[in-house]
């Protein structure tokens, strides 16, 4: 255990002391933080003019107007005109108009319409269009049954579904926006994993290329050598994961202040629009209602003791458990270059977790989520989600006892890969060399 100590030690000053890991300290939160900053900065300036021709081919009504002419409401960024005719293709790259809306003679009992451009619209501004389009229609349907708009309006009804758990019928359930938030941090697992985990990977070939192995396993263990180099390289993950959480928020926020000190405000602004569209669409809660929402789910109802703790165990359970197998494909191979045929078998059944766990936005409670939550190389990203929304203790204590069961398997055949792989040279491995490795005794 001591060597195991040193080993780490050495793995962790040697590593913190490269000119690599200073410059990729430093350069991710400034990266991560100038994303930020520049997303929200082009985001909030989408001032672009369009002018739309509105094509109106519906049949002339008793008013000699179409039924989309002149209803359309205009804003600073968007103007209406409107025509009978289709504009030739020709005309309309050489004309002032950024958007054609054509609605052909039948859109009002059959919705379709179509929208030409010089260049993509936003989501914001083809929204605004399919809305008004919409309403027009809504309008010219409730005047052919000799109601009023407002009439029809005040008896529309809008059904707002509350999940409701049999377990506490006191308040809404909300699993699924809880599971957001559990599929954010294994969307965190899930990177560290494979960033770190090839690291280890990569240490094991730099060493037995460079032949220091040899000097070093003549005073350890392959096996202490493996477990020393896993946890020391876990310690250095941790350690710049921390420091780019600290850096990028001092970084978003000296950026926030220096260079757009009114973005928090308009973002804020552009948020409580977003949010009061959704409540209008919905036809119920107000936009500050849905704010404290929100807040009440993220600041009261996610158990952030369990969460976090629980994020931590999977966080490193699944680290180790995949670091052994890398560290495995490490000491089999002689260069980079022949690691993929063994990759594709540990990577595959990460990508498969973190598909799962993107079905289970949609799916929360669905089988495939409950199957793979316990399954020890899918569960350190798939069980976040499940955890974020209130996991059975039995299935949870289930799932992690399955997790170091499967470290332990995994460490044991990869000790075993190792111990005979890292000082063969020159050998070109398959699978069935692997096999025999694995079934030696020492």
């Amino acid at each position: 255990m001591n060597k195991i100590g040193l080993i780490i030690s050495r793995e962790y000053s040697t590593r913190v002391k490269k000119k690599s890991f200073l410059l990729m300290t430093l350069l991710g939160p400034l990266l991560i933080a100038g994303l930020m900053i520049g997303a929200i900065y082009l985001g909030l300036s989408d001032d672009t003019q369009h002018m739309v021709l509105v094509v109106d081919e519906t049949p002339v009504l008793d008013n000699n107007m179409r039924v989309f002419e002149g209803r359309f409401k205009e804003s600073p960024t968007i103007r209406f005109e409107y025509a009978s005719q289709i504009m030739s293709d020709e005309d309309f790259k050489e004309s002032p108009f950024t958007l054609m809306l054509i609605l052909n003679e039948e859109v009002v009992t059959n919705p379709v319409a179509e929208l030409v451009s010089k260049k993509q619209p936003s989501l914001r501004v083809k929204s605004n269009i399919s809305k008004q389009v919409e309403r027009i229609i809504e309008q010219e349907k409730v005047r052919e049954h000799g109601l009023s708009y407002d009439t029809y309006k005040s008896i529309s009804t809008s059904l707002d579904l509350i999940d409701v758990d049999v377990t506490n019928m006191t308040r809404a359930s909300r699993k699924q926006e809880k599971a957001i938030v559990g599929f954010a941090f294994a969307v965190v697992i899930y990177f560290f994993i494979f960033l770190y985990g090839v690291q280890v990977m990569r240490g094991v070939i730099e060493e037995k290329t460079n032949r220091i192995v040899e000097v070093i396993i003549s005073s350890v263990k392959p096996f202490e050598l493996m477990m020393g180099k896993i946890i020391g390289i876990a310690l250095v993950g941790l350690t710049q994961f921390m420091l780019w959480i600290v850096l990028t928020g001092v970084l978003t926020t000296v950026a926030q202040a220096v260079f757009l000190p009114d973005m928090g405000e308009q973002a804020a602004m552009a948020q409580m629009q977003m949010t009061q569209d959704v409540a209008s669409e919905v036809g119920k809660a107000t936009g500050q209602e849905a704010m404290n929402k929100y807040f009440e789910l993220f600041f009261y109802e996610i158990n952030w003791f369990v969460m976090l703790g629980s994020f931590l165990f999977f966080f490193l359970a699944g680290y180790l458990l995949y670091a052994a197998l890398f560290a495995a494909v490490g000491a089999a191979v002689d260069s980079e270059a022949d690691t993929q045929q063994f990759m594709l078998p540990i990577t595959i059944p990460l990508v498969f977790g973190f598909i799962v766990a993107e079905m289970s936005l949609a799916n929360p409670e669905g089988t495939a989520t409950t199957i793979f939550s316990l399954v020890p190389l899918t569960s350190p990203v798939v069980m976040m989600v499940r955890v974020a929304m209130g996991v059975p203790v039995m299935e949870a204590v289930l799932s992690m006892l399955l997790l170091v069961g499967g470290f332990l398997l995994a460490t044991w055949v990869a000790g075993k890969i190792y111990r005979t792989g890292i000082l063969m040279y020159g050998k070109k491995v398959n699978y069935r060399e692997l096999w025999k490795w694995i079934r030696f005794q020492h």
